[in-house]
C-alpha cells in the first residue's frame, strides 16, 4: 500500500525538522502544512488526469484550510514539509524534489506570463527560510539553503547558501560521500556535515576586521618595545579626547579642538589675519 507508506514517511520525516513534535497523532492532526501536502497530492492526481476543475476546486479547499496555496500542476517529492505553512505559495510549474523544507511565507513564483515552464526547481533536501521567494524558471541543486527573506533569481549549485535581495551565495559546501542522498533523506541538508544556523557575513567581516586590527596593535607593541630598546623614548598615543568637540547648526559643520562659527578667540584670529595677508 504504497499512499500509506507515504502517509507514514511524511509524518515521520517531521520529527526530523520539528523539535516541538511529540507524536504522531499530533502530527496528523495538527500540522497545516502536511494537510496542505495530503490535499495537493489528492489535486495533482486529479490534475494528471484532466479533471482539472475538480483540482482546482479541491486545492482552493485546502487554501481555505490551511493557508497555503499549492496549484494541484505543481510537482513535489517525498517528504516534502512546510513548517507552519502559513503564506506560502508554490506555483503551477514548480518542481520540488525529496526531503525538501519550506518555512512559513515562501513563494515559488514566477517571473513571466508566458506559458511554459515559469516558476522554480529544488533539488533534494532544500531549506527555505521563512519569507523568501524563489522567482523564474530557476533551479536550486540539492541541499541548498535560502536565507529568510532572501529574494532568488538565479540558479545557484548544490550545497550553496544564498542570503540577500537580491540573493548571492555566501557559502558553499562540498558533498562528503555518494550517500548523500540517502543520508538526506532523513536529515535534510545535515547531509553536507554542518550546523543548521544560517551564517552571518556581517558579522564575519566584523571578526576579521576586530582580529586584523589585534594583529596590528601587537605588531606596534613589539616595534615600541624595540625601539625601547634601542633608547629611543617611545610613550603610546593616548585616545583623542571629545573635550570641545562641536556641531555648527547653522551649516552642520563638526570639529574639534576649534570654536564654533562666530566666536573668536585669538587662535581663530590669528588664523583669519593670516589667511588676510595671503
Amino acid at each position: 500500500m504504497g499512499w500509506w507508506k507515504t502517509i507514514l514517511d511524511d509524518v515521520d520525516s517531521v520529527f526530523d525538522r520539528d523539535p516541538a513534535a511529540r507524536s504522531r497523532w499530533e502530527i496528523a492532526l495538527t500540522y497545516p502544512g502536511l494537510h496542505a501536502v495530503w490535499w495537493h497530492r489528492v489535486a495533482h492526481a486529479l490534475w494528471r488526469r484532466n479533471w482539472r476543475l475538480l483540482a482546482r476546486l479541491i486545492s482552493n479547499v485546502s487554501r481555505w484550510l490551511t493557508g497555503i496555496e499549492i496549484h494541484p500542476g505543481a510537482r513535489i517529492g517525498r517528504r516534502f514539509f512546510i513548517d507552519h505553512g502559513m503564506g506560502v505559495v508554490i506555483g503551477e510549474t514548480a518542481e520540488i524534489g525529496d526531503d525538501c523544507t519550506l518555512y512559513h511565507g515562501v513563494t515559488l513564483g514566477g517571473t513571466t506570463w508566458r506559458e511554459g515552464k515559469r516558476h522554480p526547481t529544488l533539488g533534494a533536501g532544500v531549506v527555505v527560510g521563512a519569507g523568501a521567494k524563489i522567482l523564474g524558471p530557476i533551479t536550486l541543486g540539492e541541499g541548498v539553503r535560502v536565507g529568510s527573506n532572501a529574494v532568488v533569481l538565479k540558479d545557484a549549485p548544490d550545497g550553496a547558501t544564498l542570503v540577500g535581495i537580491p540573493a548571492r551565495v555566501v557559502e558553499q559546501r562540498a558533498e562528503q560521500s555518494e550517500t548523500k542522498r540517502r543520508v538526506a533523506q532523513r536529515l535534510g541538508f545535515d547531509a553536507y556535515g554542518v550546523a543548521r544556523d544560517m551564517p552571518d557575513p556581517v558579522a564575519t567581516v566584523v571578526d576579521r576586521l576586530l582580529d586584523h586590527v589585534q594583529a596590528v596593535d601587537g605588531q606596534l607593541d613589539e616595534m615600541a618595545d624595540a625601539l625601547r630598546s634601542l633608547g629611543v623614548d617611545v610613550s603610546r598615543p593616548s585616545r583623542p579626547s571629545l573635550d570641545g568637540c562641536h556641531l555648527d547648526e547653522e551649516d552642520g559643520v563638526a570639529g574639534c579642538g576649534r570654536a564654533p562659527t562666530g566666536e573668536k578667540t585669538p587662535e581663530n584670529t590669528a588664523e583669519n589675519t593670516t589667511g588676510a595677508r595671503d
